[in-house]
């Protein structure tokens, strides 16, 4: 299955710029004239808002508070520290930015093992220390029912341990590239690039060796997939940052943000809404401060029920 069917969320406390992230994410912005008091209100409604709807939508949604000390600003952005798979299996990965390591918290995964089959917890956040990084589902874009794992190189996602992470998993790795409009390498896989079981969302201009274009094309065109390419700019409006899920009852829904979908070209949204239900979330604060979007404040629970 490509669409999980329960998410967990991380509600954030201490929201605010990163200056450790920003280093490698380019798309992080601050927001002048606004207070810190100001911004955690926007982004506490813009998140409750994301998660009212998606549970209107029939989604299973587990929400978790994040703790004011130690000060992780970028809690929002679960999807990086955890993956939870079908097999019961749960792997830990390291994070680049020392603020960002103590997200990885024994407390959620306590919980999430009260509802959901926890069998084996895979600790990969020991390669910190070796300056090595591989940020979740940020990193990884996994294509679940053929098997195949895409990352796109940056500072926040080693080749060998992608590799590595893909073989565990009994995936086929693809590794590539990918720039931003600047030429800077673009910091995660998930902003230019997004799955669905019979599509695929992708900036194909970011990724400038033709060579590693072509291994892209042709891996995803071998595994059915129709490509639904985006330009750069709709790269910087989070158009790659989309995810699928699959609703108690329905059609799939394509979870984007408000900025995404206004991203999108009416034939582009034509053509995603003839595989999903096209879901906008308006989170501009979170998207604009944090340099995520809906997609990083997604984490899947692939886990089997109890």
């Amino acid at each position: 299955m490509q669409s999980a069917r329960a998410v967990f969320l991380v509600r954030p406390t201490r929201f605010a710029f990163n200056a450790e992230t920003a280093l490698s994410n380019h798309f992080q912005q601050t927001i002048g004239g606004l207070s810190a008091e100001e911004v955690q209100t926007r982004a506490f409604a813009e998140f409750d808002a994301m998660a009212a709807q998606l549970r209107a939508h029939d989604m299973t949604v587990v929400v978790f508070d994040d703790t004011p000390e130690p000060h992780t600003p970028d809690a929002v952005f679960p999807n990086n520290w955890l993956t939870l798979h079908p097999d019961g299996r749960v792997l830990l990965y390291p994070m680049c930015a020392p603020n960002r390591r103590a997200e990885r918290r024994p407390d959620i995964l306590a919980a999430l093992a009260q509802q959901f089959q926890i069998r084996e917890v895979v600790d990969l956040s020991g390669a910190e220390q070796q300056g090595r990084f591989l940020e979740g589902t940020g990193s990884i874009i996994f294509d679940h029912i053929h098997r195949v794992a895409y990352a796109c190189l940056s500072p926040r996602t080693d080749a060998a341990l992608f590799r590595q992470v893909a073989d565990q998993l009994g995936y086929r790795a693809v590794v590539f590239h990918a720039q931003d409009a600047q030429g800077q390498e673009i910091y995660h896989t998930n902003v230019m690039m997004g799955l669905g079981a019979r599509f695929a969302v992708v900036c194909l201009d970011s990724i400038r060796d033709a060579t590693e274009r072509a291994a892209v094309v042709d891996s995803l065109t071998a595994t059915g997939h129709q490509i639904i390419t985006i330009s750069l700019e709709q790269v910087s409006r989070f158009a790659g940052n989309v995810l699928t899920l699959q609703p108690t009852r329905g059609r799939e829904l394509l979870a984007m943000s408000q900025s995404a979908f206004e991203a999108f070209t009416p034939a582009q949204r034509t053509t995603l809404a003839h595989y999903c239900e096209l879901l906008p979330l308006s989170i501009p604060t979170i998207e604009t401060i944090g340099g995520g979007s809906v997609r990083c404040m997604l984490a899947e629970i692939f886990l089997p029920t109890k």
